[in-house]
């Protein structure tokens, strides 16, 4: 008797050997119809076999687009490194011109401003969409259903390639940008390119990758996966939740572990030597969160200032003729870069690292000189980052504010690394993201509390004098619909 329990329609094993012959046997008549007929020809033999196979295929699919996914994120990891290659090259080579000697720094008053008008000239030519930090063209085109032709414009593939260029131009020009916001926008410009080889049954759309993207940039540029994921839920997803949010973390982790695969697992700054946390800190500790605050606040108002305009005549000069005014910005940023011995150009990373190590011979102005150099780059209107510079802004606060109340360099530690949690949070308007990047940054797991603290209060303060920074550029962007198209290039 049969087996009630039996399944009526048995399948068969799918590799059993007369069922594998079977199919070899269909499959050569399949393209030997294809060879004499066509695919018409073939379509028309065994129906059954066509439809099996789709949907063999349809249920393959899903672990198709996740490899997809992971394999774009692998490939922002890459490209993030390559970027990071290039912008320290680039700074490299600045760095090469006061190792000429008096003639070498004399130079830079004319090497800066060229270079600076050449990055813009290119950028305004060929990718508008790449001008700025990039930071708000993600948040502009992470906005509900935005037109296909605004991500286009600020987000792709195309953009985030010269995006790279550009930014390492300007810092081969001496300005005081960074690398690291515009890898949001190039870590963005990588995952969404991704979408056209996804199915439509993935469920995954071009948000969830562009947040991806954005937040894998992050986590790769600074080695900081959690503040990677932080930024990506505290600045980027406001508006909807994360669809398949463990394919998205996933995807920064692999990005991450990429970057980690080149330059080791090493902390962006070392690690910090912090003395035992007391009371004695809590004075200097809230007069750096409320400076940091204050300061980061009028840094933030004076990037929007600068990129809506004023009636005055700086702004009418920026708008009439953008090119001298880069040109302009790029003499005074050389300099305050003379100077200061070229320690406000770039990112301001070997700042940053000797004031953390308690080994910074920096001028009494330095953090006046790079606040100032910072916005005027930015000023400029090239691609530019500001995350870096800030972190060497708040690292200066952080010094001057110890060295005003006395302490020893020891002592000042602690609170180098709360004015850069602090004037990060109160420039980008993200306190969480703020403190937990440079928790990993320098490895100050001891200080969690103290960053946290500090990040909260600086944020508030900067509340008081600015909106959100990123947001109010976002809103500025041009709807690209209304541009031009950008010129090609023209032929010698």
């Amino acid at each position: 008797m049969p087996d009630p329990a039996a399944d009526p329609n048995p399948r068969p094993r799918r590799f059993s050997g007369p069922a594998f012959r079977a199919w070899l046997h269909t499959l050569r008549q399949v393209l030997r119809a294809w060879a004499d007929g066509g695919w018409r020809a073939a379509r028309d033999i065994e129906p059954e076999f066509w439809a099996h196979l789709q949907r063999e295929v349809l249920a393959a699919r899903p672990w198709v687009d996740r490899a997809i996914v992971l394999a774009f994120a692998a490939a922002t990891g890459a490209l993030v490194v390559g970027f990071t290659l290039l912008a320290e090259a680039a700074s490299h080579g600045f760095g090469l011109l006061y190792g000429w000697g008096e003639h070498g720094r004399w130079l830079t008053l004319l090497w800066t401003p060229l270079l600076t008008v050449a990055v813009l000239w290119w950028a305004r030519r060929f990718v508008p969409g790449a001008l700025g930090s990039g930071i708000p063209q993600v948040v502009r085109a992470l906005d509900d259903d935005p037109p296909d032709a605004q991500r286009a414009w600020g987000v792709s593939l195309r953009v985030a390639l010269h995006k790279v260029g550009l930014v390492s131009g300007g810092m081969l020009a001496g300005l005081s940008i960074g690398r690291e916001g515009p890898t949001v926008q190039v870590g963005a410009g990588v995952m969404v390119s991704a979408k056209r080889w996804l199915s439509p049954q993935s469920g995954i759309d071009a948000h969830d990758l562009m947040v991806a993207g954005a937040a894998a940039g992050i986590a790769a540029a600074f080695n900081t996966p959690l503040g990677g994921i932080v930024f990506a839920l505290e600045q980027l997803t406001r508006r909807r939740h994360i669809a398949h949010s463990s394919l998205v973390i996933a995807a920064i982790v692999l990005a991450g572990l990429v970057a980690v695969a080149v330059f080791g697992n090493e902390t962006y700054f070392g690690r910090l030597r912090v003395q035992v946390m007391d009371w004695a800190l809590l004075l200097p500790g809230l007069v750096v969160a409320l400076v940091a605050g204050l300061a980061g606040g009028l840094f933030a108002r004076l990037i929007v200032v600068s990129v809506r305009g004023l009636p005055d005549r700086f702004s009418r000069w920026r708008r009439e003729h953008p090119l001298r005014f880069a040109a302009g910005c790029g003499f005074v940023v050389a300099v305050i870069g003379l100077a200061t011995q070229g320690a406000t150009a770039g990112a301001g990373y070997a700042p940053t690292r000797a004031l953390l190590e308690g080994q910074a011979e920096l001028p009494g102005v330095y953090t006046l000189l790079k606040f100032c150099a910072t916005w005027i780059s930015a000023w400029s209107g090239v691609p530019a980052g500001v995350f870096a510079p800030s972190l060497a802004i708040g690292a200066g606060i952080g010094h001057d504010v110890a060295l005003f109340m006395g302490m020893s360099r020891e002592a000042a530690i602690p609170l180098i690394a709360m004015g850069m949690a602090g004037f990060l949070a109160a420039t980008t308007g993200g306190p969480i993201t703020a403190f937990i990047i440079v928790m990993e940054m320098v490895s100050g797991q001891a200080m969690v509390l103290s960053l946290m603290a500090c990040a909260l209060l600086s944020s508030g303060v900067a509340r008081l004098v600015t909106k959100p920074m990123y947001q109010e550029l976002a809103a500025m962007l041009p709807v690209a619909a209304l541009l031009p198209p950008a010129a090609p290039p023209s032929k010698p």
